[in-house]
């Protein structure tokens, strides 16, 4: 390694703990969606753009998707670019600042709200999802601003908008609007997702599709089934038969875990109100991850099949419709940004990295499928929506000079 990055990775370890300043600042602004019962992203992302510019990061440009739900009318995007010597391909780091709610409070032992240090870990909602990852892109950067270097290549520092409730208005929106801004050559690393160890690279993500099924049958007395169409009854024979579409679609795929496709029933609403009705009405949903050598076509096929069967059998009518479908190609294990991420985990870290797959549902798949080629990438104990939430903060730092490292020396 160069002497430049001798001085990059002293930095990046003398001030990995300055981070968690940045940190508490981001988590003591809650950035939840209006889905969630939030106001949007605005005020998180004004405080963040404030903070890197009072650290010398002042390239910043706006990419805000409009809103009328949110206070301040806007779904901020925004890229802080810090400029290479050479002009063949910008390194992206992509992050998100929306976060998930608290759920079950009393499930917390701190205040999610307020990062709290302990044995090597912070603790709060968003520290990990998407926190780590976005303070790991800002630290490579200041490795380079606040000592004057310039990298070999420019570093694109994203943050988006909108990521936990299906991105329209983050990545979604920016790939219908401002999809000029990437380049094909260039490399895009998404640090929201991982392992512990920090050597698994994400290359290929699932199909999904989200499935709900309105049965509707005949309200009657439990006394008098036979004066009834029990809608329940319906929704329970269809959901046995959705989860039995893991045998039917049932090709493995190593790269994903588990590696075969799963259907599984879900969420179910509330029906009627006493023991002693017959639902007349029924609603489940399924979550259905599907191993992308069958297409989502294919499984809408098989699944209206099954519909009119239990249809047929109960005399009930059943809706269907999808809450969520999204089809991912993959990036080639040969792509650039994956033989680079690889071989400076391998430089910095000592670390041999894999490809692997996930279930699906990151924003890597949307620039996938406009033909750029994303990988996921992090060092994490994968804590995301969960209660106790934390990111250890030395992976902060680790993760941050695997990125110098890639801007700097490859």
């Amino acid at each position: 390694m160069s002497v430049k990055f001798d001085q990059i990775r002293n930095y990046i370890e003398e001030h990995t703990h300055d981070m968690v300043e940045l940190e508490s600042l981001l988590t003591s602004i809650p950035a939840l969606a209006p889905e969630n019962g939030g106001d949007g992203e605005s005020k998180k992302a004004a405080a963040l753009e404030e903070w890197l510019k009072s650290n010398g990061i002042k390239n910043i440009e706006h990419f805000d998707a409009a809103d009328s739900r949110v206070s301040s009318g806007i779904r901020p995007n925004f890229v802080a670019t810090i400029p290479g010597s050479l002009d063949d391909y910008n390194i992206w780091v992509c992050a998100h600042m929306d976060v998930v709610p608290v759920g079950e409070l009393s499930l917390w032992n701190t205040d999610p709200w307020k990062v709290i240090e302990k044995d090597g870990k912070i603790y709060g909602r968003g520290v990990e999802d998407n926190q780590q990852g976005l303070v790991s892109g800002v630290l490579a950067a200041l490795s380079f601003v606040k000592q004057h270097i310039i990298p070999e290549h420019t570093i694109k520092l994203l943050f988006m908008a909108d990521e936990e409730v299906g991105s329209k208005y983050g990545m979604g929106y920016l790939i219908e609007k401002h999809l000029d801004m990437f380049g094909k050559n260039d490399r895009i690393l998404i640090p929201d997702g991982g392992d512990s160890e920090g050597k698994t690279i994400e290359v290929a993500e699932k199909n999904i599709a989200w499935f709900r099924f309105h049965t509707i049958g005949k309200q009657s007395h439990g006394s008098r089934p036979d004066l009834g169409r029990n809608a329940m009854l319906a929704a329970s024979d269809l959901a046995l038969r959705m989860n039995d579409l893991e045998n039917f679609f049932n090709a493995r795929d190593d790269k994903f875990d588990p590696p075969y496709s799963t259907f599984q029933p879900t969420m179910h609403l509330k029906n009627v109100d006493g023991i002693n009705f017959i639902p007349g009405d029924d609603v489940f949903c399924a979550d259905c991850r599907i191993n992308p050598n069958y297409s989502l076509d294919e499984v809408r096929k098989e699944v209206a099949k099954r519909v009119a069967e239990v249809e047929k059998k109960y005399d009930v009518k059943i809706e269907v419709s999808e809450a969520q479908a999204a089809e991912s190609k993959a990036t080639s294990t040969d792509a650039p940004v994956v033989k680079e991420l690889a071989k400076a985990i391998k430089d910095v870290h000592g670390i041999d990295a894999k490809t692997i797959g996930i279930g699906g549902g990151t924003v890597a798949a949307e620039l996938r499928n406009k033909g750029y080629d994303a990988v996921v990438w992090s060092t994490l104990d994968d804590m995301c929506h969960q209660p106790n939430e934390y990111a250890v903060i030395k992976n902060i730092g680790i993760d941050a000079m695997t990125i110098a490292y890639m801007a700097a020396e490859l």
